[in-house]
């Protein structure tokens, strides 16, 4: 018999992703946003498990991505990154290095929850978690700059 669970981390260790992207958000008072989200793309000629990840994790949308011409699977609400992705993956670990950018999404999220995203010095210790995280990506913002911002909002 199928373990559907077990597959679907299998499936997302190859191609789904955990990322913390921050932004300038003048309106915040640190001046910079930090969204966390998962995400799965597949071609939509390929999307059966994409389609069945809503009814797994009971949240979530399902868009095409015109970037790349897939259909996407994301969840962004912080409250239900904490309450059914992080505890299936917890559940069902990963099995590649894609483990330890989990870990650290994780980290985020629950500094998210206690308010850490708020305060320069949370978004400064945020910022060195993610300087760990998804090193074959790329980032809109360095770090650096980033911390050269905090350093003047701290004052």
């Amino acid at each position: 018999m199928l373990d559907i669970p077990s597959y679907v981390s299998g499936y997302v260790d190859g191609e789904g992703c955990f990322c913390i992207s921050l932004r300038p958000q003048p309106r915040i008072r640190v001046g910079w946003e930090i969204r966390p989200s998962f995400s799965v793309s597949q071609n939509a000629d390929r999307a059966e498990v994409v389609n069945l990840l809503p009814f797994l994790f009971g949240c979530g949308t399902i868009r095409p991505d015109r970037s790349d011409k897939t259909l996407k699977f994301e969840v962004r609400s912080l409250r239900n990154l904490l309450e059914a992705v992080i505890p299936f993956f917890e559940a069902y670990p990963l099995l590649s290095s894609k483990r330890k950018d989990f870990e650290i999404f994780s980290e985020v999220c629950r500094r998210m929850l206690l308010g850490a995203h708020l305060t320069a010095s949370g978004v400064e210790s945020i910022c060195d978690l993610l300087e760990q995280m998804n090193s074959s990506g790329s980032r809109t913002y360095e770090i650096g700059m980033i911390r050269a911002i905090l350093k003047e909002v701290k004052g």
